[in-house]
């Protein structure tokens, strides 16, 4: 039997959500060499545009709720939804209250406008810039192994 290692314990309640535009922000989990996971959340209206991912990818539904635009399914608390590699969709947070979604992504999210180009993509190293440029602007210290 080997000796158990130390858990990496991540006290998420006391971190900021990392603002990223439209009403959305996110607390990173973990980055992986392959993916990350994170909580996003969104204020009510707030809208995930059409975008693809190269990965899996787990979302649970801890507050609020979202739904799929195109086909209208309704995502709520509790909620678990699996995308496999290439699935396309969008989102939406709808009610009266912020949606806060659990996720964990592998590979790359690619984002599309109407005409279907790529117009821009984030992956386990852009979301770990993305956070660790905002500690810098904030002057916060990066969370635990996060950092």
């Amino acid at each position: 039997m080997h000796p158990a290692q130390p858990a990496d314990l991540l006290h998420t309640e006391g971190m900021a959500w990392v603002p990223t535009g439209g009403g959305k922000a996110f607390r990173p989990l973990r980055f992986e060499a392959d993916g990350w996971s994170e909580l996003m959340y969104l204020e009510p209206g707030s809208v995930v545009p059409l975008h693809r991912h190269t990965g899996e990818v787990h979302a649970y539904n801890l507050s609020g709720s979202r739904q799929i635009l195109g086909t209208g399914e309704i995502v709520g608390p509790g909620d678990y939804v699996y995308e496999p590699p290439g699935n396309v969709d969008a989102w939406q947070a709808v009610g009266d209250e912020p949606c806060v979604v659990h996720i964990k992504v592998t590979g790359t999210v690619e984002y599309f406008d109407e005409a279907g180009a790529v117009t821009g993509q984030a992956d386990s190293a852009s979301q770990r810039a993305a956070y660790l440029g905002w500690c810098r602007e904030t002057g916060s210290d990066p969370a635990g192994p996060l950092a």
